[in-house]
């Protein structure tokens, strides 16, 4: 049903057209924050959760309290039109959340109303002189004549309607045996002609070549890498929808409204078996390329290339970077290149989850301590590490005192405090210890700083720890959403714990039998 027009305080909103105007000026809103307004407005004087209003704007679609918080904060600016001095639309409730402030009119058609009966003026005659008013005809008003023949006409007529009546009923009931007969018999499956609906805030990441490359693995690790950084800080800090589909063997077509295909080229005539990594980003609606890139991986330039990438992403896209992502890679992210490279072949291996990936990443983050120790977050991955690979084969009493030790020392480094691995750590302890609250409130913190696949994995195996197996389900296809593949599926159901897929989660048994 068409959203009706209204106003709220001096602005006119019409949301058929996504628009609001005032004093003769215009403007074009995103369809969410018309819908965020419209909902403001159905619920005046009343505090709106951000649950609420992720619950009733976004309905199922996948968002943070931090894509509310900018939604609104993108609204306020709409409405205030540059002018400091215009009274706050919508207020901050502290703890609590938003409310309207501005009055709301709903601007409604009149209805329709009966047209009153014609009234008969009667004029009386003022008798002359001499005349006897008592013996004055009195006027009598005219009186709608009907034909004595119409009347009877009609009342044979309705006297007739209940033969046609069910000579019309009997006439349908045999048309729909009719057409159910031919239904039934045909062996004619009908074909939908409507095309695949594509979502323009959704985004696809996709590798393509390189198995003739020379280094193809390594080089392989770092694309993954790199293709969940880009993920994971789009999909937290804007409002578009990525799947990482890196581990996703899937060509068909797909909804999403845009595709960022990295492919390694084999450029043959330059050097042998050399590749070059090209990254091109494609508006799927015409087709159009909006970011055509070709890079040469060198041991030296791979920090470089992975910064350049998100810089030129941010741009195409017009969606700026917070300062508290720059702020963390600047200083997480090792300044060599070979470093990184070898971080994200541990990085690849604990994405796998198996417990012979996992014994092989934790040497490769050892190794990589030694001979980068400026790189604080290794520290970090290896102790997620070491505590996954406990979950699958206990450590003796020696292992798990400098597995206590090494989860106190990372507390104590202030680098990490806001990074959500050290929630990821926390959390995989806590599941470990059967303290399930525990383990709630710090996978809570961890998708608050970040939308990631595998923080939605653990939040999945908290929720089954709680016994609501709906809230896991629930979880686990948001994970397998923003991480299609065998590499999620293996989270899902060897994670710190065996899952029954079939049992808690069935729909991914579609997925798990390809």
């Amino acid at each position: 049903m068409q959203q009706p027009v209204f106003r709220v305080g001096e602005w006119l909103v019409t949301p058929a057209d996504n628009q609001i105007s005032r004093d003769g000026r215009r403007k074009t809103l995103e369809p969410r924050l018309i819908d965020m307004l419209f909902y403001f407005a159905c619920h005046p004087d009343v505090v709106l959760s951000r649950d609420e209003l992720i619950e009733n704007v976004w309905k199922r679609n996948i968002v943070t309290n931090h894509v509310v918080t900018q939604s609104i904060s993108e609204l306020r600016k709409y409405l205030k039109d540059g002018d400091e001095q215009s009274p706050e639309y919508i207020i901050t409730i502290p703890k609590r959340g938003y409310k309207l402030a501005a009055p709301v009119i709903w601007c409604r058609e009149a209805e329709d109303t009966p047209l009153a009966a014609p009234q008969v003026a009667v004029i009386m005659h003022e008798p002359e002189d001499g005349d006897d008013e008592e013996d004055a005809p009195v006027y009598v008003p005219p009186r709608p004549t009907t034909s004595t023949a119409a009347k009877g006409s009609d009342r044979r007529f309705y006297q007739r309607s209940p033969f046609w009546v069910w000579l019309c009923f009997l006439a349908a009931l045999c048309a729909c045996v009719a057409f159910v007969g031919i239904a039934t018999l045909s062996q004619r499956v009908p074909v939908a002609t409507m095309p695949m609906l594509l979502n323009p805030r959704d985004i696809d990441i996709r590798i393509q070549g390189g198995n003739s490359c020379s280094n193809w693995m390594p080089q392989l690790s770092y694309v993954v890498g790199i293709s969940e950084l880009i993920a994971d800080s789009l999909n937290t800090y804007s409002t578009f929808l990525v799947h990482d589909q890196t581990n996703y063997n899937y060509s068909g077509p797909s909804s999403s409204g845009k595709s960022l295909t990295i492919e390694f080229v084999n450029q043959r005539h330059y050097r042998a078996q050399q590749c070059f990594l090209s990254v091109r980003l494609v508006d799927n609606a015409d087709s159009s390329i909006m970011l055509d890139k070709r890079y040469f991986l060198t041991k030296d330039n791979q920090r470089t290339i992975l910064m350049d990438l998100l810089s030129n992403m941010s741009a195409v896209l017009k969606q700026p970077w917070p300062p508290q992502l720059e702020t963390r890679l600047n200083k997480l992210l090792p300044k060599q290149g070979p470093a990184l490279q070898q971080f994200y072949q541990a990085h690849q291996l604990l994405i796998q989850g198996d417990m012979a990936s996992l014994t092989r990443a934790s040497g490769l983050l050892s190794d990589l301590m030694k001979s980068s120790p400026d790189f604080l977050y290794i520290a970090a991955e290896k102790t997620l590490v070491d505590l996954l690979r406990n979950s699958y084969q206990p450590f003796d009493g020696e292992q798990l005192a400098q597995l206590q030790r090494d989860i106190q020392q990372l507390a104590s480094v202030p680098e990490l405090q806001d990074s959500p691995i050290l929630q990821q750590i926390y959390t995989v302890e806590a599941l470990g210890q059967g303290q399930v609250d525990e383990a709630h409130q710090a996978i809570n913190k961890a998708i608050d700083v970040q939308m990631s696949w595998l923080n939605y994995v653990l939040l999945g195996k908290v929720y089954e720890m709680q016994g609501q197996n709906h809230l896991a389900a629930d979880s686990y296809i948001t994970a397998f959403n923003l991480r299609p593949g065998e590499n999620t599926l293996h989270w899902i159901n060897n994670g710190i714990f065996q899952t029954s897929v079939s049992t808690v989660v069935p729909y991914l048994n579609n997925y798990a039998k390809q």
